[in-house]
């Protein structure tokens, strides 16, 4: 006995934080960050999510023309100065690419416009990486409309905190990208890519291979800026080398405004909108 008690646990495993972080625990804390969002969405009546993604970098036009108005004084000081003149293109470029958190922002209201009706569940309720940019813009045009949204974060470089338009209960952080990833398409009935770098190119292309493999049903992917993903993709030489059919050009549509975006939702469901059935409205986690 008295081994035993010399040799009582003091703690439960659930209170074992070195043992929960341990690489034995890693499927664990997978099922865990999958089912804690989970369990809060149903609770929240989220039926249905439209996703939207794009840089982190990008900024509202009032903060572009700060920063170029900065960059420009520090310029004036100093006019041979290679680095400041860098510093001015560079600000004079994210004052252009402002458009398009404009338009996110306008994107987000009409889609949150859709259902003000919750009483069978939210539905085509905003859904961003819950960071600053293009992502704030997101979370902020649902905002402007009294609509819920929701932010999938991580603590990334450029996304050290969550902007604050999102609806605190549905502001979820996490660790693994791939659950954020499963979160950001299980509702999803659109997908909304705005430019970016190499997060929103991942996101994207992992998108159109689940519905180019019928791994999912497809869903509207809007690429907004058309110059953009022109001009960075070569999308028809995948046809020319034969490494994907013609018909795949066809998963996804290039928008310029958050009013042809919608009409292309329109145009996809044909008046017969969807929503999630995953689970009963108004069920409680």
């Amino acid at each position: 006995m008295e081994r035993i008690f010399k040799s009582e646990p003091n703690e439960y495993a659930f209170d074992d934080h070195d043992f929960l972080r341990s690489d034995a625990c890693r499927g664990v804390r997978l099922q865990i960050e999958e089912m804690r969002p989970e369990l809060e969405l149903i609770h929240q009546r989220v039926t249905s999510t439209v996703s939207i993604f794009g840089s982190a970098r990008l900024r509202s036009r009032e903060e572009a023309q700060a920063i170029l108005d900065k960059a420009r004084a520090a310029l004036a000081e100093s006019p041979d100065d290679s680095a400041r003149k860098t510093a001015v293109r560079r600000a004079e470029r994210l004052l252009e690419n402002s458009k398009y958190y404009d338009m996110a922002r306008e994107f987000a209201g009409v889609v949150s416009e859709y259902d003000k009706d919750p009483s069978n569940g939210y539905q085509f309720v905003v859904v961003t990486g819950g960071g600053p940019g293009i992502m704030e813009a997101g979370n902020r045009g649902a905002h402007d409309h009294g609509a819920p949204s929701i932010g999938l974060s991580m603590n990334l470089a450029n996304e050290q905190k969550s902007n604050p338009y999102i609806t605190p209960e549905l502001n979820f952080k996490f660790h693994y990208f791939a659950i954020r990833k499963m979160h950001f398409m299980k509702r999803a009935v659109a997908l909304a890519a705005f430019p970016g770098g190499f997060g929103t190119m991942d996101e994207l292309f992992e998108a159109l291979t689940l519905i180019q493999t019928e791994t999912v049903p497809r869903i509207p992917i809007l690429l907004f800026g058309s110059d953009f993903w022109k001009g960075l993709i070569n999308w028809e030489k995948f046809v020319e080398e034969g490494v994907i059919s013609p018909a795949d050009l066809e998963l996804f549509r290039f928008c310029d405004s958050a009013e042809e975006g919608w009409k292309e939702i329109e145009r996809f469901y044909a008046g017969k909108m969807p929503y999630y059935g995953g689970a009963k409205v108004g069920q409680d986690a």
